[in-house]
């Protein structure tokens, strides 16, 4: 098991070769990517994170809020890595990018961070509305209040966040 500081090194040095976007891709992504009744913050967030390209892609950011209370949702994709990724390697994605959204807005409590994976649904399915079909399967969540980011590899694989084993034996390696 590592100690906490050789994990933050890993972590440090994982992130340091992490490929990055220019500004102008970076601040389109974060717009085209950004939703919620608190878009504004979602697109904080996303000019935050589009910065770099992660090994299981952020999708989409959301930001929703009641009042001064305001929760973030990543979504990440399940397929398609940039590169082979073992479950602690999505751990620790999954621990940076809820630092970072963090850290660029404040005035988050929660973020909601989840990966999918796309069903087929076959042609001619109707995947809208209210007879619609399913088109994504989750297949690992977590949510994470700001008072549990000094746990947060614990919540990450405890019993507060969701792991389909079927896709961790056959996407992670």
């Amino acid at each position: 098991m590592l100690s906490l500081t050789s994990w933050l090194f890993a972590l440090a040095a994982a992130i340091v070769t992490l490929p990055t976007a220019s500004p102008g891709v970076t601040y389109s992504d974060a717009v085209a990517r950004a939703a919620g009744n608190r878009k504004a913050v979602a697109i904080v967030i996303g000019k935050t994170l589009f910065v770099h390209e992660w090994p299981a892609q952020v999708s989409n950011v959301y930001a929703n809020g009641i009042d001064d209370y305001v929760v973030a949702g990543l979504r990440v994709s399940g397929v398609h890595f940039h590169g082979a990724l073992t479950r602690s390697g999505f751990t620790n994605e999954m621990s940076e990018l809820l630092t970072q959204t963090f850290a660029a807005a404040p005035q988050v409590e929660e973020v909601d961070v989840w990966a999918t994976v796309p069903l087929n649904v076959g042609k001619g399915v109707v995947v809208s509305g209210d007879l619609a079909k399913p088109t994504s399967r989750t297949v690992f969540s977590a949510s994470v209040r700001r008072s549990q980011m000094r746990t947060l590899q614990r919540v990450l694989n405890g019993r507060n966040s969701f792991w389909d084993q079927d896709w961790v034996h056959a996407a992670l390696k």
